[in-house]
């Protein structure tokens, strides 16, 4: 056990963090504060008692969490906003103030509830007796039961974490952090972080059994997928278990209620804390982001590749980057001396899930056992220490692999036969050339045929039909006949008409088999044409995010243009948040849902997709709501692709919403991945305050809601534009974040605006040290006028309704 301590003691002081749903302030009332540190065997602790550490920097005590009566016996910073890092009853809350911490008769610590009759609340729960009982809170924040005839620690309340981890704390295999269920409420949560359980060394974070996020293995020197923490001066490794001697910093890690686990500092100075790193990152950090076989390297667009020697399972998902299939081999193994292996350097390893390994075992004698053991398909050094050494083989699938630029230490030897080595080997690449003819196997072969033959006939028909253009039969997107459309409509009855895109009608419909569809009927006059509606479906087949809509199918019938989506059931989050009644019913928990969501959506369009995708239509009404309330973006149709390292572009014919349309590409046409962000910002204050931008009034001044917002700002009361009915739900810090992010968002100049990639960052975190905010664009409702008139006047704009889809 002590390497394993060791090993987190290191990592621990490399990746530290405050700031969860633990990092709220108490409302822990204290009417009588000890100034001692210890409590003895004859004596007891009431609510509204503290013990607090000789160095006043951790107090022990009874507190309530924000907007909660209950009461928990907790540990907490003393001078930092009543930090939380531990907690004893943290699944039995206790509804009152009569509870007492004490001794039981066996020397336990013990919380009893009641005045009367006293109830057990919690006990350390000790199997042997305990002589003349001490318990002390020391100045790590630790707080120790002892022997008071021999003055050993049999119990530590560290050895139980909740959520937090301080500098110099170990975590054993057997005690993970369990995230606070709601900030409210400190009962274990979704989300967990500790060891994998009895398989070699490595850490995760769990969403109940699910991975979410792992470390790599241990390699003797770090773990493998943590390599970056090292490559920053910041992060030097030391032992400490405190503050460095001169230091004014405290360092922990949290694991927060959205899963997220959290390195941050506290400075004395600035009386904050400051988020340095979290994980998981969007992107290759989240678990088996590329499947099976697949390689995840942040470095490319797309981001994920098969690793060489391997195909992808389905090729019609992997060209829409869904990845979720993985990879398979290309050819399979002769399993004898004919396989060969193929090294691939700077990896974080594969995830250990059928895996052998040796300590003593040489690379050479690692990979002869390999190549003799038909199971095996990689192998690896377990120890990149004194020059390499030990062995790891692994079986079956590997998962979750990703490319570390900046490691080239640690590499992992795939088995291939040997014809694939060959071929990569010609190539010069990492891997082979996208199905090559030469090498496609005669099943394979007749398998194309066959679908060749099919598409053929089926273009035949559609001709004698005279069902649409045979020249638009050619997207890459499953056809539907105009009546199997009419049909599932009931002939697009107005009794299923859904909502009124700028571009025609939206209508619910159900197809035979009982799939619930959403059909988006484009109007004749609507402005989108073929092209735009062939940018619409070819863009949203090659999209794959959970906040993103799916594209089902397309459907061409004369002039006729059908686009079908997935049904939302909650159609658009202006349906919600734009209506009184309904908008009650969206809690400040489920909007911040939304808002993240949204940004992570585009987030992906900007950068974690093969292409940069620009909506250049981001509205609430083009924010769809599933049955879950997830949202998902919607209406590609005015989209552009970037190409390369293109970051802007001008149009002579501006397209989107008033109100929502940043300054620069109203006025000028121009157009850029912080056109979006503004988009975004606007969102994000209508979603705080259930008002729209344009037609917004509060007042005789002509503001619109990016101006009072501002002016609120200036005032130092921007939490007035919150809508009163969060009142009860909201957490003040979160509203108070979203709206100091979305007036950076809605900046005058797109070079002061964050990207997207930053606002996610601001979101997921819990940091409060942002950026200050400028005067946004748009600052008056006439301001918008006037874009309006130029903009018209010089680009022939085309501007969609804001009624919901």
């Amino acid at each position: 056990m002590e390497p394993l301590l060791t090993i987190l003691s290191v990592f621990l002081c490399i990746f530290m963090p405050i700031s969860s749903s633990s990092s709220s302030s108490s409302s822990s009332t204290t009417t009588t504060t000890t100034t001692t540190d210890t409590l003895l065997a004859n004596q007891s602790l009431t609510d509204g008692q503290t013990l607090t550490s000789s160095d006043h920097t951790f107090q022990l005590g009874f507190f309530s969490p924000p907007k909660s009566k209950n009461r928990y016996l907790g540990i907490w910073f003393k001078n930092s906003n009543s930090t939380v890092v531990w907690i004893a009853n943290r699944a039995n809350p206790i509804s009152d103030s009569s509870a007492t911490l004490t001794f039981q008769s066996d020397g336990n610590l013990a919380i009893f509830n009641g005045t009367k009759t006293k109830t057990l609340v919690w006990s350390s729960n000790l199997t042997r007796r305990v002589e003349n009982p001490v318990a002390q809170i020391l100045w790590s924040g630790n707080f120790v039961l002892k022997n008071g005839v021999s003055g050993d620690s049999v119990w530590r309340s560290f050895d139980y974490p909740v959520d937090t981890i301080l500098v110099g704390v170990n975590i054993t295999r057997h005690k993970d952090l369990v995230s606070w269920k709601t900030p409210e409420d400190p009962s274990p949560g979704d989300y967990s972080f500790g060891f994998d359980g009895h398989r070699l060394t490595q850490l995760v974070i769990r969403n109940g059994s699910a991975r979410r996020f792992r470390s790599g293995p241990w390699n003797g020197l770090r773990f493998s997928g943590l390599s970056y923490f090292w490559l920053n001066p910041i992060f030097k490794p030391d032992f400490s278990s405190g503050p460095l001697e001169g230091e004014s910093v405290f360092r922990s890690i949290v694991l927060n209620q959205t899963g997220y686990l959290q390195r941050m500092t506290f400075n004395n100075q600035s009386r904050q804390w400051d988020v340095l790193y979290y994980v998981p990152q969007p992107g290759c950090d989240e678990y088996g982001y590329c499947g099976a076989n697949g390689l995840c390297d942040m470095g490319k667009s797309p981001v994920c590749e098969c690793l060489p020697g391997f195909t992808p399972k389905n090729w019609q998902e992997w060209g829409r980057m869904d990845w979720r299939g993985g990879c398979v081999r290309r050819t399979e193994l002769e399993n004898g001396e004919r396989d060969r292996f193929w090294a691939i350097p700077k990896l974080k390893l594969p995830d250990v899930l059928d895996y052998w390994t040796s300590s003593d075992m040489s690379l050479d004698g690692c990979r002869r056992e390999c190549l003799r053991n038909g199971s095996c398909v990689a192998y690896a050094n377990s120890d990149i220490s004194e020059g390499g050494k030990g062995c790891i083989m692994w079986f079956g699938d590997l998962m979750d692999i990703r490319l570390l630029d900046n490691d080239g230490v640690q590499q992992l030897y795939v088995k291939l036969a040997s014809s694939d080595i060959d071929a990569i080997t010609r190539s010069g690449k990492k891997n082979i050339p996208v199905v090559p003819i030469v090498v496609l196997s005669v099943g394979v072969l007749i398998a194309v045929l066959g679908i060749i033959g099919w598409w053929t006939i089926r273009r035949k028909r559609k001709k004698r039909k005279g069902d649409g253009n045979a020249e638009d039969d050619d997207l890459d997107l499953p056809l539907y006949d105009w009546t199997t459309i009419a049909t599932a409509t009931s002939n697009f009855s107005f009794t299923n008409k859904i909502g009124e895109g700028g571009f025609g009608p939206v209508y619910k419909g159900k197809l035979v088999e009982g799939q619930e569809i959403a059909v988006k009927r484009l109007s004749m006059d609507s402005g989108q044409g073929i092209s735009e509606f062939k940018n619409e479906v070819s863009l949203i087949s090659k999209l794959q995010h959970r906040n993103l809509v799916k594209l089902l199918g397309c459907c061409i019938h004369g002039h006729e243009k059908l686009l079908i989506y997935e049904y939302m059931p909650n159609e658009s989050l202006d349906y919600f948040i734009h209506d009184k009644e309904r908008s009650n019913s969206l809690a400040w928990n489920k909007r911040f849902d939304i808002i993240i969501g949204v940004a992570r959506g585009l987030l992906y369009l900007h950068q974690d997709s093969r292409l940069r995708v620009i909506h250049r239509d981001l509205k609430t009404s083009n924010i769809l709501l599933d049955k879950e309330l997830n949202p998902k973006i919607s209406d590609f149709g005015m989209a552009r692709i970037f190409g390369g390292d293109q970051i802007e572009a001008n149009t002579k014919r501006v397209v989107g919403t008033y109100g929502y349309m940043s300054p620069e590409y109203a006025l000028d046409g121009t157009f850029s991945t912080k056109s979006d962000v503004f988009s975004f910002g606007v969102v994000m204050l209508e979603i705080i305050s259930s008002k729209k931008n344009r037609g917004f009034s509060n007042s005789d001044e002509d503001r619109n809601l990016l101006g009072h917002a501002w002016t609120l700002w200036q005032e130092g009361k921007p939490m007035e534009i919150m809508d009163i009915a969060l009142e009860e739900s909201c957490i003040p810090s979160e509203v108070l974040k979203c709206i100091q992010v979305g007036l950076l968002c809605v900046q005058h100049l797109a070079k002061d605006r964050p990207s997207m990639s930053t606002v996610v960052s601001m979101l997921s975190t819990e940091t409060v040290s942002l950026p200050q905010p400028i005067l946004p664009g748009y600052f008056t409702e006439s301001s918008i006028d006037i874009a309006r008139e130029e903009s018209h006047s010089e680009n022939g704009v085309t501007v969609t309704l804001l009624s919901g889809r």
